[in-house]
């Protein structure tokens, strides 16, 4: 099958990276491996910018704020079963702070660039291109609503979590195509939430499944592309503490992984979006039609 602006071979209507009806899981990930790939220059140029920025901010978070330098509470395998508990609690209450600093940096930055790839995703299926520029413009307006929307979707999410998990696992679903909802109808913070869960209503194992088959190809990119960093790093390091050599080596691992794998993971939920209003409110006309103004 060939693509192109316009109509394949077989009469399939393909003006960008996927085919203009319901759509495989198959092609979905080969729709979004297609974007990376089209537009690698806005995509990976952007997601590089904002890997370094948080690499950045990791780092000074790492030897300020979190002191990363300083060994780690350990547990002592040795010790009687209520002072192993006192070691474990003093282990959990070290490690939140830097969780919540962590999670604090990754939510604004992946924000940006989810919203930001989102944008792309939308020019791609038309096959139409797109610049950082473009892209930024298209995201400015809406870019604080969408920062709002992540983190009402992820408070929600990790309250559901702390109740058993199971909710937090429903309610990630549920509310997964807010963002793609949010920058590609243009829409306000309510309203996306609102159109995700109509969008998944009926089809939340299957929306599901995909999103974990995400979350597991971008798991496995990231432990192979951060692996050549971790062996630069000695073993201990965490519990004697890493000096500053060792955290530099290990954000820019960071930094690296997440210029591939946030894009990808952003790509897949923009197509998942898409493909479920194909399916739901016939889409592929609407977008038919726009591809055929290129």
């Amino acid at each position: 099958m060939s693509e192109s602006t316009g109509w394949s071979t077989s009469r399939e209507r393909r003006p960008g990276v996927i085919p203009l009806r319901p759509l495989l899981l198959g092609e979905i990930l080969e729709g979004a491996v297609a974007t990376l790939r089209r537009y690698a220059g806005v995509v990976f140029g952007s997601a590089a910018v904002v890997a370094l920025v948080s690499a950045v901010v990791y780092y000074a978070a790492d030897l300020w704020v979190l002191d990363a330098t300083s060994p780690a509470p350990v547990i002592d395998a040795d010790a009687p079963p209520e002072v192993q508990l006192e070691q474990a609690m003093e282990q959990l209450r070290s490690s939140l702070p830097q969780f919540g600093v962590l999670a604090l940096i990754t939510l604004v930055t992946q924000t940006f660039l989810s919203g930001l790839l989102t944008v792309v995703v939308g020019k791609a299926v038309l096959g139409r291109p797109i610049g950082v520029r473009g892209a930024w413009e298209e995201l400015k307006p809406r870019l604080l609503p969408l920062l709002g929307l992540t983190f009402v979707v992820t408070a929600a999410v990790m309250v559901g979590t702390a109740l058993f998990i199971v909710p937090g696992v429903w309610l990630y679903a549920l509310l997964s195509l807010a963002t793609p909802a949010l920058v590609l109808e243009r829409g306000r913070l309510g309203a996306a939430l609102r159109r995700s869960v109509l969008l998944v209503q009926g089809a939340w194992w299957r929306v599901f499944g995909v999103l974990v088959v995400a979350v597991l190809i971008t798991w496995a990119l990231s432990y192979l592309i951060q692996w050549p960093f971790t062996l630069a790093i000695d073993p201990q390091a965490f519990e004697r503490g890493y000096t500053p050599q060792e955290l530099v080596i290990r954000e820019l691992g960071g930094a690296v992984a997440r210029t591939v794998t946030v894009p990808f993971s952003a790509a897949v939920t923009a197509l998942l979006y898409i493909d479920q209003r194909i399916r739901r409110e016939n889409l592929a006309d609407e977008l038919s039609r726009a591809a055929g103004r290129n």
